[in-house]
Formats: C-alpha cells, sequence, structure tokens
C-alpha cells in the first residue's frame, strides 16, 4: 500500500500576543475549511484518506519562512511519488489576499497559501511563530511532530543541516513507528494573535446584546419552527447545546449557507457571517457560551413566518397536487395551469411556495406560450419566471424590469420531488407580483449547457467550461450555476472585448443542497462581444460524503445521482443611458489604474 503524505504548509505571520497553551504532540486538531490567495477551497478532514498531514505557519516578508520554503519544496520533490503535498496558511491581519499573492509570486511559491482571515485557526494550533511545522496524524487528527523542519532554519539557508527532523518524522510515520523526535522549537518570526492574547475577556461577550441579534439576522430565517434548518433557535438553552456543532460549522464554513468568495463582487442577500461577527462568535463558543446578564432575544423574537415573504400576491397559481410516493425515484415532472387572468400583465416578482419541503427539492416556473416564439417555450420550461430550491429566496426582479404574461399564455411548472419515506401529497403555490403600467424593460434570462458530461469514476476534480457570447450590450444582474451531488467549485469570468478578463462570481465550494441566487450589486454594464465562461468541477471520489457511487463514470440527467452543468444568466438590454454610465466608470478606474484592483479584473 502506498501511503499519501500531505503537507499543509500552513502559513501564519502575527506578532506580540502572549502564548496560549500550546499544542503538543498527542493533541488533536479540529477540522477547519479556508481559501487559498488563488481563492481555491481547502478543507483539513477532506484529506483523510493520506497517511500524514504536514502544516507549516507562514508569514509576509519573514526571512526565515523565505528560507525554509525551498527546503519544505525539496521535501515535496522528494516525497511526491507517496503523495506528499503543500499548503501554507496565513493568519496575519496586515497580509491581504492580494498582498499574500504577489509574495507568492515574487518568491517562487508554488504552494498553496491558506487565508485565516479570522485568525481562529492559528489560535487554535496555539501558533506562536512562523516556519513552525505540525505533521497530524489522519487516523486520530493528534499531532505527531511539532516544530522546525529541520535544524538549519534558524541561520538561514546556507547552515549545513544536520537534524532533519520533517524528514524523519515522515519517514517513520510512513513506517509505521515512532516518531524519533516529536518536539523542537520552531525559529520563526514571532506571530500577533490578538484574540489569544484577550481570551479571558471572551468569556465576557454579551449573549443578550451580540450573540442573539446576531444569529436573529444571519440563522432564525432557516431555524425557526417550519424553517429548512434541523432546529430551531428558540432560546438561549438551544444555542448552548448546539454550541459545539456551530462552532464545526463556522469553522467549516458550512453555515451560514453562503459560498460566494467576497474576494470577487457583492451580491444581494449576502448571508456570510463577517470575519468580526465570526470570531465573535466562536470565541463566545469557546468560552463555553456564557447566558451572561440580559433578556433572552430570541425567546422573544415576533416574527412571522407564515405569510409571503413579498406581501400578498396580486395572482396565486396552484400546481396541481402530486402524490409523492414514499419510496423510489420520481422523475421530473411538468405540470401545467391556466392563466386566469383574462389581460396580459407584466410580472415584477413571483414567490414559490412548496407544499411539503421535505419532498420538493427544487420547482422552476415558467410561461407556456408557444405562441410567442420556439425560444419562448422553451424558455417556459427551463424556469423564465423565477424557481425554489433550498437556499434560494423570493427576490423581486431588478428595478424598472419585468416579464410579460400575455392573457392567452399559462403556466409549465418543472418540479422535481423527492421521497421521504412517507407518502406526501404536495400541493406547491406560486405568487405573482404585477407592475400597474409596463416597465421601462424586459427582463432576459439564458442558459448554457453540456450533455455530453462523462465524469470519471474516482476523480477528485474533473473540470468542464462553457462559455455565453453576448451579441449585444446588455445589464447582467444575477447569475447562478448548477451541478448536482458532485458539484465542487464553479466560477464565471468575463472576457471583454478590451482584452480584459473579470471575475464576476467563484463559489469555491458548491454545495448542491444549498443554491442561492447570486445577484450582482450592482448590476454589471456588459459590453457585446463579451465572452462569459463557466469553469465548472465536480469530484466523484470516495472523499466526496455526497457521492452515491464513487466507482461509477457519471453523464449528464435529471435525477441528483446523475449530473449536470448549467449556468443562468438574468440580464436586459443595455441603453443609451447604461452606455454613458458605463463609459464614465471606465475612465474612473483607468484614472485610478495606478492603484490595485481588489476586484478581481485584470488586463
Amino acid at each position: 500500500m502506498t501511503f499519501r503524505i500531505r503537507l499543509f504548509a500552513l502559513v501564519t505571520v502575527l506578532g506580540l500576543a502572549g502564548p496560549a497553551v500550546a499544542l503538543e504532540p498527542g493533541d488533536r486538531v479540529d477540522n477547519f475549511r479556508l481559501l487559498d490567495q488563488a481563492g481555491a477551497s481547502h478543507e483539513l478532514y477532506y484529506h483523510s484518506d493520506a497517511r500524514a498531514i504536514v502544516l507549516m505557519t507562514h508569514g509576509n516578508g519573514c526571512p526565515i519562512v523565505r528560507s525554509t520554503i525551498p527546503r519544505l519544496k525539496e521535501i515535496r520533490d522528494r516525497y511526491g511519488d507517496r503523495g506528499v503535498e503543500f499548503l501554507m496558511v496565513n493568519s496575519n491581519p496586515q497580509d491581504t489576499r492580494d498582498a499574500i499573492a504577489r509574495e507568492s509570486a515574487d518568491f517562487g511559491i508554488d504552494i498553496p497559501i491558506l487565508i485565516d482571515e479570522t485568525q481562529l485557526i492559528g489560535e487554535s494550533l496555539a501558533v506562536e511563530r512562523t516556519a513552525d511545522v505540525f505533521v497530524i496524524d489522519t487516523r486520530t487528527w493528534k499531532i505527531l511532530y511539532r516544530g522546525p523542519v529541520d535544524d538549519g532554519s534558524a541561520y538561514g539557508s546556507t547552515r549545513p543541516v544536520k537534524k532533519h527532523y520533517l524528514a524523519d518524522a515522515l519517514d517513520a510515520t510512513i513506517a509505521g513507528k515512532t516518531v524519533p523526535i516529536s518536539r523542537a522549537e520552531a525559529p520563526g518570526c514571532l506571530v500577533n494573535l490578538p484574540g489569544q492574547a484577550r481570551r479571558g475577556e471572551h468569556a465576557g461577550i454579551s449573549y443578550a446584546e451580540s450573540i442573539a441579534p446576531l444569529l436573529a439576522d444571519k440563522c432564525v430565517s432557516c431555524h425557526r419552527e417550519g424553517g429548512v434548518g434541523p432546529w430551531s433557535m428558540s432560546n438561549y438553552e438551544m444555542v448552548r447545546g448546539f454550541a459545539p456543532m456551530i462552532r464545526e460549522v463556522v469553522r467549516t464554513k458550512r453555515m451560514p449557507p453562503w459560498h460566494a468568495d467576497p474576494h470577487y463582487g457583492s451580491f444581494v442577500g449576502d448571508r456570510s457571517l463577517t470575519n468580526e461577527e465570526t470570531r465573535t462568535l466562536v470565541h463566545w463558543i469557546e468560552a463555553g457560551a456564557p447566558r451572561g446578564k440580559g433578556p433572552d432575544p430570541l425567546a422573544s423574537l415576533d416574527r412571522t413566518w407564515s405569510g409571503w415573504a413579498l406581501g400578498e400576491p396580486d395572482l396565486i397559481v396552484e400546481v396541481p397536487a402530486y402524490q409523492v410516493p414514499a419510496t423510489g425515484a420520481v422523475e421530473y415532472k411538468y405540470p401545467s395551469a391556466v392563466n386566469p387572468m383574462g389581460r396580459d400583465a407584466w410580472v415584477r416578482a413571483i414567490e414559490i411556495r412548496p407544499g411539503d419541503r421535505s419532498v420538493v427539492h427544487h420547482v422552476l416556473a415558467g410561461i407556456d406560450d408557444p405562441g410567442n416564439g420556439e425560444r419562448q417555450a422553451i424558455r417556459g420550461q427551463l424556469g423564465e419566471l423565477g424557481g425554489y430550491a433550498p437556499g434560494k429566496n423570493a427576490v423581486p426582479y431588478p428595478k424598472d424590469t419585468g416579464i410579460l404574461l400575455r392573457k392567452e399564455a399559462g403556466f409549465r411548472f418543472q418540479m422535481h420531488y423527492t421521497p421521504n419515506g412517507r407518502p406526501v401529497t404536495d400541493v406547491t403555490r406560486i405568487g405573482l407580483y404585477f407592475y400597474d403600467k409596463p416597465p421601462k424593460h424586459v427582463l432576459d434570462m439564458d442558459l448554457i449547457f453540456d450533455t455530453s458530461l462523462a465524469i470519471p469514476a474516482n476523480a477528485k476534480m474533473h473540470s468542464h467550461s462553457l462559455e455565453k457570447i453576448f451579441d449585444g450590450d446588455v445589464m447582467l444582474y444575477s447569475l447562478l450555476p448548477h451541478a448536482h451531488l458532485r458539484g465542487r467549485a464553479a466560477k464565471f469570468t468575463a472576457h471583454y472585448p478590451d482584452g480584459s478578463r473579470e471575475i464576476l462570481l467563484s463559489v469555491p465550494k458548491y454545495d448542491f443542497n444549498w443554491q442561492p441566487l447570486y445577484v450582482l450589486n450592482p448590476s454589471k454594464f456588459i459590453p457585446a462581444g463579451t465572452r462569459v465562461v463557466l469553469d465548472m468541477s465536480w469530484d466523484n471520489s470516495a472523499q466526496n460524503p455526497a457521492n452515491p457511487d464513487p466507482g461509477k463514470i457519471v453523464h449528464w440527467g435529471d435525477q441528483t445521482w446523475e449530473e449536470m452543468n448549467v449556468g443562468w444568466f438574468r440580464f436586459r438590454a443595455a441603453d443609451d443611458e447604461d452606455r454613458t454610465a458605463a463609459a464614465a466608470a471606465r475612465m474612473s478606474r483607468q484614472s485610478a489604474s495606478e492603484a490595485p484592483n481588489t476586484g478581481g479584473r485584470t488586463n
């Protein structure tokens, strides 16, 4: 058996904080997920198929880190045939992602550097200095070795190396033997973990004033009676009971369910926690989740959840009732409904309310109007009006835009039902909201897809690209990537006619269970001739816990155990006012071209 050893160079530049109790050999390392300097997602426990994991702390500008990296790369090359891999993490508050990317390029670092923006991972590892290496046993997640790569680190790369701590630890681990030297002092630069120095203050974080309002704002809409969350945040006692689980899902970025990389763009309805909110919540939990003084805002929360989120609709349409069986696979259903309006109407928003969320995976609502063209008929089956899926909230159409519902037209739906172990009768309702007069712009939609998918068996990373070329100037409103259980990551990149490119949306960790519509804030002018590329990747390996069958080649199909590669676009035709505003914005960018661009657009 060939053992796979993952070297994670977790690089953290920190400064003057007093040390906490250090993590020593024999201590367990908790799971976490971080993005690297290129925006890729990395989860520690994902590498449970490795024999060991090696993590090394790093920091921009630290000479000891810079002199250690070449020796670390030598070890990577030496152990490459045994699956040795390297990552780094940086927890330094002054080292931004762009700065870390520049450091990586300037010094030839071809190792991903994980960005620990909250410093919570550095705190949990009790990091004191850079160039500190952790060797972790993936069977127990306990530390086997902690210390420098070798004894030459403190004096620079010119001093002869006599003790090969890391290599010796890896050799012993591969051989199933005890690591000869399990602890040595790392000579790197001091790290600065302010939160670690203030650990005694965390017990004073107020549940009533800080924690409960945060949970009410970011979590309770799902974690409530009748919500999609598995338990209700109804009071302090419930939160305290689930506190360790909250810490885990926040550290691994499973919750809140928002997966857009914040480095690229801004979006309506962003549910993510800020770095400060994350620190406050995790620090409070690690302090024992103290109740403190004051009332319990969650217990007295006065919200009405039973009504329509957008208010009472102008028209409610019922999808014909369907008897969902207790077990088995249900093919997609395409029921239709008549339009009782008797007049033309312009739709400004829709809201979809499943009759039983436990069996309704998704709904697409469209206009059944073949008389308005073949293209319109196709879009009617693909959710022209809108859709419902876990994590997808009701969002009104962009200002001054709408979709025409002709009086002759009806409605067509795509219904995906998933049996839950008991027979259920579902009656899903669609609420439509109308303009009093025609809007200024017609809202359009399009999608790109590829039905020729063939994802290899046991492939951890399989990628494919699709593209859409806009033949006219448009205002782009929203994007939505779609895959199934094996979906791993998705990214939309605009390639402009002037040769520049811009990442519009990156989803480093795609989650089939949560599929929000990513509405750009603000909307973006896309000139004619722009090519928007969707890069999608899938994980068909056993390391993907949602994978139904890693040993199977996966093809396109409707069911969740099959796969898809789809990208949705919402947009409208641009007008002269849009072009003028876009030209002014372009001139402003050119005048500030000396300043670093953190929005993702490059020439």
